[in-house]
């Protein structure tokens, strides 16, 4: 069996672009539903926004006045009746930019056989992030690599629909080689082999059923974020503790950054309501500079919280670390990954040990695909994968994630929470379900992305009638 890995020569393509990356064919039953005649015959994508920056929904020290926005693909194929449904997301300015990204990518996607997408992924994957021109405004980061996760997410979610599963179920029932089949493991073979990778995965076989079942009655744990946006008043802060405790919410957080005083005392609130025996993290979303983030969490420290979030720069791996080391002491971690732009930048991560809670993004990284990768090197080091949420979707997306990493990779609950947002939940087909504070695995086809096409009208930006207004 071959794996694809990028190199300096041009593949030989079969189709579309698409390199043939197996020697031996796996997805029999794909194989068999997908014939020649399935054929991608158009990419629609929609600009749409929600305005949650009347409320203060969303907001934190960077990001105070967020309109949660999603660029929303849908992809058709001759003799299809299903369509697949994807989301790249937003805080609403510059939605417009990501937009016209994925129409970039559409010439790269039309025409192509669905069954070979599919049967031939990594290879497909890597023709999206390695176009020959379109990487230079890259490459796998920024505007372009939001259009690539779209474009890949309405895929995944149209492969769940023609195998009749949701994706945590598709990704589940895969063989180990079919897993690993998905990945580009380009950049990454210096800390995870394909040999490396499978073996890992074949090592998790035996006892899948039994985690799977275990999901289907007590679900996923997940911690709320709703409690704690900086734009919200101490009443409702207060109000919102006490209704997530009788949601049977265990995990809470709360944003910080803007002024330590503040900060304390919205802690001391929070703590009052939600008790010691409970866990709290913080979120900084990127404010502090390193000795900055240090001095701050050395003064919140007495509120035990379990991690800082994005402590400085998503990109600076070197100061993550050095925050990561003087705030072992107070036996507080650092998590990240919400805007870490790729699989390269989370190796580096893991690699170095500058995180200790690794937060995948179903829709800042190139979608499933390339959140699988992560998902596997953070298996390897033995760091628990607790994935940003909220949003448009996220929420809805990374729950199959979730799943299959505990079914399939990493075999651990313990550590490994989901973040929840009471947030927009109201538009999906299918919106996640939570009881006593956990997520339960999604029943229907794809990947719970599908938009209600009222919702898709309304909000559809700037002509939507909620718009308009």
């Amino acid at each position: 069996m071959k794996f694809y890995i990028c190199t300096d020569k041009e593949p030989q393509d079969n189709h579309k672009g698409i390199k043939m990356a197996t020697e031996e064919l796996l997805f029999a039953s794909t194989r068999e539903k997908l014939k020649d005649h399935h054929v991608v015959k158009e990419v629609l994508v929609k600009d749409i926004r929600f305005p949650t920056s009347k409320e203060a929904h969303g907001s934190d020290a960077m990001h105070k006045d967020p309109d949660y926005s999603a660029a929303y693909v849908v992809i058709r194929v001759t003799g299809l009746d299903k369509e697949g449904h994807g989301i790249t997301f937003t805080v609403g300015r510059g939605n417009e930019i990501v937009v016209i990204a994925v129409k970039s990518l559409i010439p790269l996607i039309n025409g192509c056989i669905l069954r070979e997408i599919f049967c031939n992924f990594a290879a497909f994957w890597r023709k999206l992030t390695c176009e020959t021109q379109l990487r230079w405004i890259g490459p796998e980061k920024g505007a372009i690599h939001l259009a690539v996760a779209g474009v890949v997410n309405a895929l995944w979610d149209l492969w769940g629909k023609v195998e009749g599963k949701p994706v945590w179920k598709l990704l589940s029932d895969f063989t180990p080689k079919e897993v690993i089949s998905l990945v580009d493991f380009t950049y990454m073979t210096d800390v995870l082999t394909p040999a490396e990778a499978e073996a890992m995965l074949t090592s998790k076989v035996a006892g899948r059923s039994e985690r799977e079942e275990e999901l289907r009655v007590h679900g996923f744990t997940a911690y709320t974020t709703s409690v704690g946006w900086l734009g919200y008043s101490d009443e409702l802060i207060r109000t919102l503790c006490k209704s997530a405790l009788k949601d049977g919410f265990c995990n809470f957080k709360v944003k910080v950054g803007q002024d330590v005083e503040d900060d304390i005392r919205r802690c001391e609130i929070i703590r009052s309501e939600i008790g010691t025996e409970n866990r709290l993290m913080l979120d900084a979303n990127q404010r502090w500079e390193v000795e900055q983030a240090v001095n701050w969490m050395t003064e919140l420290a007495r509120f035990k919280p379990t991690w800082i979030e994005e402590p400085t720069s998503p990109d600076d791996i070197l100061g993550h670390l050095e925050i990561s080391e003087k705030l072992k002491p107070f036996q507080i971690g650092v998590a990240t990954g919400e805007q870490c732009q790729n699989r390269v930048i989370f190796k580096q991560f893991l690699k170095t040990g500058a995180l200790q809670y690794c937060q995948i993004d179903s829709a800042r990284l190139g979608g499933v695909n390339e959140n699988v990768a992560v998902i596997l090197m953070a298996a390897k080091y033995g760091i628990p994968v607790c994935p940003h949420a909220g949003g448009v979707g996220l929420c809805e997306m990374v729950q199959h994630l979730s799943a299959f990493d505990y079914i399939c990779v990493s075999g651990r609950r313990e550590d490994s929470i989901i973040e929840y947002v009471d947030h927009l939940h109201e538009h999906f087909l299918h919106p996640v379900v939570i009881k006593n504070g956990c997520y339960m695995l999604p029943t229907a086809a794809g990947y719970s992305s599908e938009i209600k096409q009222q919702s898709l009208e309304d909000y559809e930006f700037p002509n939507g009638k909620e718009w308009e207004q």
